[in-house]
């Protein structure tokens, strides 16, 4: 009997909602607050930056949220995305479990990100927006979004953190390819790119500094909004997709998974696919395990603590409940710099704060050692964020081999690595080095603000 290792669907099978997890969520986020007065803010604080539409989602209590159909139409671009039962890795670790794995390297971008950046643009041509800006880190995020406003008509900016500007070229020629202007972050175009270059004119840059500049520009033009690719709650609920699809993949296979692992930065790569399954632990009492796996580089989910902070280094963004490493926090220059961000989102820090879902931190050589095995067993070469996922199934793969009991391991593909050769020509000559934060960095970092440690919700 042959084995069936392509799961695919129609386009029919596309998702028509969103999941919104808040709704069964035991505990509710806390609310943002002023990063002033210290008080939960209401819509005309986020009115500058976001399309009404988009605020709406991001507070609503809804439990599922249409997918307009013009969303759906672009998704069709590359949705539904394939499913795969990893065979050739499985043989390769001598595992009785099951592996299986969504890909989201389909994408026009190469990556998940569009699964939001289509909306988001969407609802800003909806409210007559002209300009949208942003940040990004490896370039994912700016990719996708210079591919959606493309689309729609709407010009976009993108300030790229400075170490992967420069190591990560193509993903900026990408981004001029579909029209957006790309710059530098820190860069002299703003006052809080002045500020940074003054401190530090070799600054490498980071997510926060990026997100200052962004947020800075589009709250000076009516016309200008911004846009985010993680860690916001309707960002974390558009990149459902993914599991509402895997469900109906899984089902097809005649599976359901023990275990579900994602890559972790902001949480929309991880909430993408793990909150839809998350679903049946809250409200079917199910005990699926949805790990998030992090750079030991940038542990907020590890080794952060659980605090009210500034979603940017400048201060420009309202303070959120977030597992935090401080937003003055600068991570190591390693390849996976989509993971390179100081905070987690409010929604996974709270189920993280519950126990609801589990953390696990590794390091650059392990990550790049499991990609490769991925690459020569699978045929597809992982972005680098994507490896930690995988170096996480194959430490529990061994571990359910050592106690005897195999399982079903699920995992999200997030993207591929044709833009990170770089990287991988590192890794193979010797020359990549390891990372780990130290505990002292960490402290000194959190010593910095002065807003206090969350104690109980």
């Amino acid at each position: 009997m042959s084995q069936i290792r392509k799961i695919t669907l129609t386009e029919n099978e596309i998702p028509r909602q969103w999941y919104n997890i808040v709704a069964d969520m035991p505990n509710k986020p806390l609310p943002p607050l002023h990063p002033g007065t210290k008080e939960p803010i209401g819509p005309e604080m986020l009115t500058p930056l976001f399309p009404m539409e988009l605020i709406k989602q991001e507070v609503t209590g809804d439990t599922w949220v249409d997918i307009p159909e013009e969303v759906r139409d672009v998704y069709k671009i590359w949705r539904p995305t394939p499913m795969y039962r990893a065979y050739g890795l499985e043989k390769a670790l001598g595992t009785s479990s099951k592996i299986y794995y969504k890909y989201e390297g389909v994408s026009p971008a190469g990556s998940h990100k569009p699964n939001t950046a289509v909306p988001q643009a969407y609802y800003n041509k909806q409210e007559g927006v002209k300009r949208i800006t942003t940040e990004t880190g490896a370039g994912q995020w700016g990719s996708a979004l210079s591919f959606a406003c493309q689309l729609f008509g709407i010009e976009c900016e993108v300030y790229m953190v400075r170490v992967s500007y420069e190591g990560k070229p193509y993903r900026k020629i990408l981004m001029n390819t579909w029209g957006a202007n790309v710059y530098p972050s820190p860069s002299d175009r703003t006052e809080s790119g002045r500020k940074i270059l003054a401190q530090d004119p070799n600054s490498p840059g980071s997510l926060g500094i990026a997100i200052s500049e962004a947020v800075e520009l589009a709250m000076q033009d009516e016309q200008t909004k911004y846009a985010l690719g993680s860690v916001l709650n309707h960002v974390l609920m558009h990149q459902t997709v993914i599991g509402l699809e895997s469900i109906k993949q899984l089902e097809k296979a005649g599976d359901m998974p023990d275990i579900v692992v994602a890559p972790f930065g902001g949480g929309s790569n991880f909430a993408g696919i793990a909150f839809p399954f998350l679903r049946y632990n809250l409200t079917e009492g199910k005990t699926i395990r949805c790990i998030a796996a992090e750079p030991a580089s940038c542990p907020k989910l590890t080794r952060g603590e659980f605090r009210y902070d500034l979603g940017d280094t400048v201060g420009m963004t309202p303070l959120l409940p977030m597992y935090t490493l401080g937003h003055n926090f600068v991570p190591a220059p390693i390849h996976a710099g989509g993971l390179r961000y100081h905070g987690a989102g409010a929604i996974v820090s709270q189920l993280l704060k519950d126990g609801l879902i589990e953390a696990q931190s590794l390091k650059q050589l392990e990550c790049f050692e499991s990609g490769i095995l991925f690459a020569r067993t699978e045929g597809i070469v992982p972005a680098p964020e994507a490896t930690h996922a995988i170096a996480t199934v194959i430490r529990e793969a061994k571990q359910a081999d050592e106690a005897g009991e195999p399982k079903t391991i699920l995992f999200n593909l997030c993207g591929h690595g044709h833009f990170d050769m770089g990287a991988y020509e590192q890794y193979l000559s010797g020359k990549l080095v390891e990372h780990e934060v130290t505990q002292e960095e960490i402290s000194a970092s959190l010593a910095e603000l002065d807003t206090p440690v969350i104690a109980c919700v």
